[in-house]
């Protein structure tokens, strides 16, 4: 639990954030972020010893319906973009939300920028608490990006953070829940490209039909095994 050791100072407000698509040549990146607030370290511990035992970890790790009934146990059953949901585990109010950054704006910033400002967006959303008593754990080695301003949060970066911490991976499982649902969607309006198995990336079948097909409005028009397929004035 290694938000135990990254976290000495309480009341602390702590959000936990992961992203899930920066691979797949079409859709969105989707962040999933989890919010809590906790007055002392025994109210993080309990929460942490109650979500251990059910599951969580890195949704890579997990089938698909694994990750189901772990958002079920929990009670996580509204995964809508941008809605804030709270459940309220041992004791503690846990918010949450899915952010999405679509395929547009991947082509136009690039999909780092994207994945960390869906990142920033979906941990602004959800944080309730003045300036100094907010951690964000952070799935990866960067921090968020502000440009010329300042964090108003303290960002702590942990590589396989969805490993590491369990807040992170119920975020990074919240994240590739909607994500595949919302490809599953997808596949009912483009379904050359096998979206409701392959979410996206790039398998063998998704390259054939991209040849055949070309590309379709979800995909990302500037990846490479999809630009090669845009028309001019695509």
């Amino acid at each position: 639990m290694i938000e135990l050791k990254l976290i000495p100072n309480f009341p602390q407000e702590i959000i936990a954030t992961d992203e899930v698509g920066r691979g797949p040549l079409s859709g969105p990146v989707v962040v999933g972020a989890v919010r809590i607030f906790v007055e002392n370290a025994d109210s993080l511990k309990a929460l942490l010893k109650f979500l251990k035992p059910k599951g969580v970890t890195d949704s890579k790790k997990l089938t698909a319906e694994n990750r189901l009934k772990i958002l079920t146990k929990l009670g996580a059953h509204d995964l809508s973009f941008r809605k804030k949901n709270v459940l309220n585990l041992k004791g503690v109010d846990v918010s949450y939300v899915t952010w999405e950054m679509c395929h547009n704006t991947i082509d136009k910033e690039n999909i780092l920028a994207a994945s960390l400002r869906g990142m920033k967006e979906a941990s602004q959303f959800l944080s309730e608490t003045k300036k100094n008593l907010t951690t964000v754990l952070i799935d990866g080695n960067m921090k968020l990006r502000w440009g010329t301003e300042s964090s108003p949060w303290k960002e702590i970066p942990i590589v396989q953070g969805d490993s590491k911490s369990l807040l992170i991976g119920l975020a990074s499982i919240i994240a590739k829940e909607k994500r595949d649902a919302y490809m599953k969607e997808m596949h009912e309006l483009y379904p050359h490209y096998g979206f409701d198995s392959n979410a996206g990336y790039p398998t063998k079948a998704h390259r054939e039909a991209l040849e055949v097909h070309g590309p379709c409005e979800i995909h990302r028009k500037t990846f490479k095994g999809v630009k090669e397929f845009v028309t001019a004035g695509e």
